[in-house]
């Protein structure tokens, strides 16, 4: 029985592992929306979540890669349903997750005519996409969505596939070379990544010979948590957070600064521009101001994307690698120092800086002070909340005052600082993680808690 090529669409996604896709209808994509339909019938679909509008589609398929590692997916018709989706794919890319965004367009034959809604899809996305494609033919959209993936998943980036109207309906039309990866197969693996052990060793020999050492932690650090605890023990070190790192490590422990940079605490602030020796991990902290001087500290940074490195500061031995596979290598070359007087006066500036916060938050204000809302919350959310904040204002709160407990989960639009993520974030966090029932959502002069 013939199918037609958005019915194989459909099902080279569930073949790739797909089972959500955030979107919204029209004309240009009804075709993709009636397959998968017709696989839902079968039994054999995707979840389609039909958002309000393009925009909070694209916000929640990069809620949903952030929050689970896998590849988030949105859906779109063209015109001005696929430039609405440019904002939350900029919040991927910026932040580096993969995302596919799968957008429709009129028929082929329609093109150099005069077509409503027409626009220039492939330039349109050129900037926010590492992978662009639009098909001419049934025959191309194996080929493209399995590249798509691939990329998409590889450079933690995006990929956008166009797919014309008369393409979607059309025959499904195998391509004359076979391809790809059977049902039972995988379309792709991570690899292991870590540095040469003559780059391990530099880098050894730099943190083993600090004497006030400074960890700074981003998005790319998650996942490392227990093997950052035990370099900070190790080294004596304190660990200082970027906005996406916020949730990595726990705020109860002692030798945690919380944020750094615009939004960033006093003490972070301090263990910089008093350290001399500076691990970054996963991280592309934008502002070297916060960072130390030039000259003053000896630098090590772990990143999985090569660009990041020395991007900020110069390192003095860059490793191109996972955080926490880079962090197991590294671990048997330090030595434990005995000295501890560097990490004990961070743990003592710590308290003081929460009880700063705590007198901030109590500080009367009509008709609420907004800080004292995070504030009394925090030790009320549960071990399994999802927290997700705008940008702005309230992103300090979300920075300052919120105290992350082991095991929750804390994001927002951090490179890009889009406003109206935050909303888009927690619905995704919701259908990503049903039985996490609690939530707390911090927008602009307040915030929501929502619990069942």
């Amino acid at each position: 029985m013939t199918i037609k090529t958005s019915d194989f669409f459909v099902e080279r996604l569930k073949a790739w592992g797909v089972s959500r896709i955030y979107g919204y209808p029209g004309d240009g994509i009804n075709g993709v929306l009636g397959a998968l339909q017709r696989a839902a019938k079968r039994g054999e679909g995707i979840e389609f979540i039909q958002v309000r509008h393009e925009e909070m589609a694209a916000f929640m398929a990069t809620a949903h890669a952030k929050l689970t590692g896998e590849t988030g997916v949105c859906l779109s018709t063209g015109g001005p349903g696929a430039t609405h989706l440019l904002t939350g794919l900029y919040d991927a890319r910026m932040d580096h997750v993969p995302v596919l965004a799968i957008i429709g367009q009129a028929e082929t034959s329609s093109r150099g005519a005069s077509y409503q809604q027409e626009l220039n899809l492939d330039r349109l996305f050129a900037d926010v996409a590492d992978y662009v494609q639009e098909a001419a033919v049934p025959a191309q959209v194996r080929h493209m969505l399995d590249r798509g993936m691939r990329v998409a998943q590889a450079k933690n980036g995006v990929a956008a596939l166009i797919l014309p109207k008369d393409v979607q309906d059309a025959p499904w039309e195998a391509p004359a070379v076979a391809h790809g990866f059977t049902r039972s197969g995988v379309g792709y693996h991570s690899p292991r990544v870590v540095p040469q052990i003559a780059d391990l060793n530099r880098a050894a020999e730099v943190l083993n010979a600090g004497k006030k050492v400074a960890i700074l932690i981003g998005a790319g650090a998650r996942g490392a948590a227990e093997e950052i605890i035990d370099v900070a023990d190790i080294l004596g070190a304190g660990v200082a957070k970027a906005l996406l790192g916020k949730d990595v490590l726990p705020d109860d422990l002692p030798f945690v600064t919380g944020a750094i940079g615009l939004l960033g605490t006093r003490p972070s602030s301090d263990m910089m521009s008093e350290c001399d020796t500076l691990l970054m991990i996963g991280s592309g902290f934008p502002w070297a101001e916060f960072l130390p001087a030039d000259g003053q500290a000896r630098g090590v940074q772990i990143d999985i994307e090569p660009s990041m490195l020395s991007l900020r500061y110069p390192m003095e031995v860059n490793l191109h690698g996972d955080g926490a596979e880079t962090l197991r290598a590294l671990l048997p070359l330090l030595r434990r120092k005995t000295q501890r007087a560097w990490q004990n006066n961070i743990g003592r500036q710590m308290k003081k800086w929460w009880h700063t916060l705590e007198k901030r938050a109590m500080a009367p204000a009509s008709p609420v002070n907004p800080q004292r809302v995070v504030w009394e919350m925090s030790p009320l959310l549960p071990a399994d909340a999802i927290v997700t904040s705008d940008a702005g204002s309230c992103a300090n709160w979300f920075a300052r005052d919120l105290r992350i407990k082991r095991g929750q989960r804390a994001t927002l639009s951090g490179s890009l600082a889009s406003m109206g993520a935050a909303v888009p974030y927690a619905i995704a966090a919701k259908f990503a993680y049903p039985s996490r029932h609690r939530y707390l959502h911090i927008y602009r002069d307040t915030c929501y808690y929502f619990a069942e």
